[in-house]
């Protein structure tokens, strides 16, 4: 499983790397539902304490959620890829999955706001992506190289399927990686493509504001236009029945289910109709 590593950040000086966590945090049973991100039924003594220091506490870092940054930062400084501290971690918070940051390399999200240039996280986070979106870019995407276990995960699959996550701030880093796009348009995997856009809107998140900002129609057949170099299937929500043929027209093989998951019987409703769209029994 690949993660986008552009969102990283450090806090308090400690490398948090907010996607590969969720994975994690999803995938171990340990994820707060309610909030979307951290741990559930974490206390935030930690943060308390510093804000009586005077730090700016805006990112929500509870104490369980600390004790894995605090882990990552010292493997890191001692040598070790976030490679290999994310193995570790996601080994021993019994995640069950191989979960592959996209790049070793240092890759970094930063917003053009109308206010000013910021982190992703500050403009997700601090501001709450309540400011507008001039452009998007990925400092030094340029000079990063997936890793080989990105490069030979992609060489080997069978299928890919690129989640319904945000097109350009979480996909997108991923893509922007030498060779990536080249080794997913060579791929003789299926690649399938869940859309994240229902209707005209990003059901969460700033993906559809950022659309916009690149120029790309805010819909899922935008999303299908931004993987169509190399996806063979997109998957539409029912109320998108209407784009299929425009995802079609793109060389792609589109279908529709109900994408918006409001439970974790949803979760696995579409997992299954992926997988079997992909012609993959379990």
């Amino acid at each position: 499983m690949v993660v986008n590593t552009a969102d990283d950040e450090e806090f308090f000086g400690l490398h948090v790397s907010p996607d590969i966590d969720t994975v994690v945090y999803s995938l171990a049973g340990l994820a707060d539902d309610l909030k979307g991100w951290g741990v559930a039924g974490d206390t935030f003594h930690a943060l308390g304490m510093l804000e009586r220091l005077g730090c700016e506490t805006w990112f929500k870092l509870g104490d369980r959620d600390l004790a894995v940054h605090i882990y990552r930062t010292m493997r890191l400084r001692s040598g070790a890829t976030l490679t290999q501290v994310t193995r570790e971690i996601a080994a021993r918070l019994n995640a069950g999955w191989d979960i592959l940051p996209m790049t070793d390399d240092r890759v970094r999200t930063v917003v053009e706001t109308p206010v000013g240039t910021m982190s992703f996280q500050e403009y997700f986070v601090k501001h709450q992506y309540k400011v507008g979106v001039r452009s998007v870019r990925f400092e030094g995407v340029e000079r990063a190289e997936p890793t080989p276990q990105v490069v030979e995960a992609l060489k080997t699959a069978e299928a890919v399927i690129i989640c319904p996550s945000n097109p350009v701030v979480s996909i997108g880093p991923i893509l922007s990686l030498k060779n990536v796009r080249k080794l997913l348009r060579e791929s003789e995997a299926t690649i399938l493509g869940v859309s994240p856009i229902v209707g005209g809107k990003a059901l969460r998140g700033p993906a559809a504001e950022m659309m916009k900002a690149l120029g790309v129609e805010p819909t899922a057949a935008g999303v299908a236009s931004m993987y169509s170099d190399f996806m063979d299937i997109f998957v539409l929500d029912e109320a998108d029945e209407s784009l299929k043929g425009e995802v079609e027209a793109l060389g792609v093989k589109a279908y529709t289910t109900k994408t918006v998951m409001s439970s974790f019987g949803d979760r696995v409703a579409l997992a299954g109709f992926c997988l079997k769209v992909l012609g993959i029994r379990v």
